[in-house]
């Protein structure tokens, strides 16, 4: 396997080819009901003190320190900014269908907490969203409406991952505000110029109205996946430098041993000025994803999102 800890799991069961069993042999319906009986009995057998042990040793489960009358507020103003610029808050559920962070992108499923019932808790809402927006293009197509044209959606939401994060104050759980918006491919980099305008707009006005924050910088960096990358950062700068002021913007190339793969074309970040250091604050860029959940490579796909958690922190 290459794993000693399931190697030794399955040599203290006498079954090498139990996984084999389980992930292959099974349906989907038969593994969901054999494991939700197997909880069912693990949860039968917990105690109240065992309960309670477990939830202090827990670090997916506590609270975070901020106070939730900050979110209420600042959630109802990011919607507001978002839909001046045409995008659409909706309320994601709290899972997600199993892989929807690792079928379409480049992240290890074992970074998420998978769940029973074919789903995982939610780790990246900009995956989900990509998801509701591609069925909705698929239900318009199927009706023969006209599904060219650009959908935006937003949400803030909380999310929760495995990796440790070895930094005071950060939580395995934590808010952001996200943005997707899909469409097709209208020539000259038509959508990218235009969604990465609007995205970074949207920003803008948060930083700026919200939080009174003034030194705002954009970096575009440069990945792979599209045929002219230099011709696309070309453009997208212009544009944005030609309709957005009071930034600065600039371009760099991504490190090749860094990439991922998970961006194409063009990543973005946005830095903030607060108390005399620059954060890094948002990300976002184009994805493959809506191409290859509608099997269409005329799509076009930009997701951005803003830690909320990490932005309230720096601001007190």
């Amino acid at each position: 396997m290459g794993n000693p800890t399931i190697d030794k799991i399955l040599e203290k069961l006498g079954q090498d080819d139990l996984l084999d069993i389980l992930a292959h042999k099974l349906t989907a319906s038969e593994l969901n009901s054999l494991l939700l009986e197997v909880y069912k009995m693990k949860a039968e057998a917990l105690s109240p003190a065992e309960l309670l042990k477990g939830y202090i040793a827990s670090r997916f489960v506590k609270p975070v320190g901020t106070n939730p009358r900050e979110y209420l507020q600042l959630e109802s103003d990011f919607y507001r900014i978002a839909e001046s610029l045409s995008f659409i808050p909706v309320e994601l559920s709290p899972v997600a269908p199993l892989g929807t962070c690792s079928v379409i992108a480049t992240v290890n499923q074992n970074k998420i907490i998978s769940a029973l019932r074919g789903t995982e808790v939610m780790a990246d809402a900009t995956n989900a969203l990509a998801l509701h927006i591609c069925s909705l293009r698929k239900e318009m197509a199927a009706e023969g409406r006209e599904g060219h044209n650009t959908i935006r959606y937003c949400t803030s939401h909380r999310l929760i991952r495995t990796q440790k994060f070895h930094i005071p104050g950060f939580s395995a759980h934590f808010k952001i505000f996200c943005m997707v918006t899909s469409g097709r491919d209208t020539g000259s980099y038509g959508f990218e110029k235009q969604q990465l305008l609007e995205h970074i707009t949207a920003y803008k006005e948060i930083f700026k109205q919200l939080f009174h924050i003034e030194h705002i910088k954009v970096k575009l960096i440069k990945h792979g996946g599209y045929a002219d990358t230099e011709g696309l950062a070309a453009r997208v700068l212009n544009h944005i430098q030609d309709n957005v002021d009071g930034i600065s913007i600039y371009t760099e190339n991504q490190n090749s041993e860094q990439d991922n793969n998970y961006y194409k074309g063009i990543q973005f970040k946005l830095l903030v000025g607060i108390k005399g250091s620059e954060y890094e604050i948002v990300d976002g860029g184009f994805v493959d994803w809506s191409q290859k959940l509608l099997g269409n490579k005329k799509e076009r796909m930009l997701i951005s999102g803003m830690g909320v958690d990490f932005l309230l922190a720096l601001m007190k």
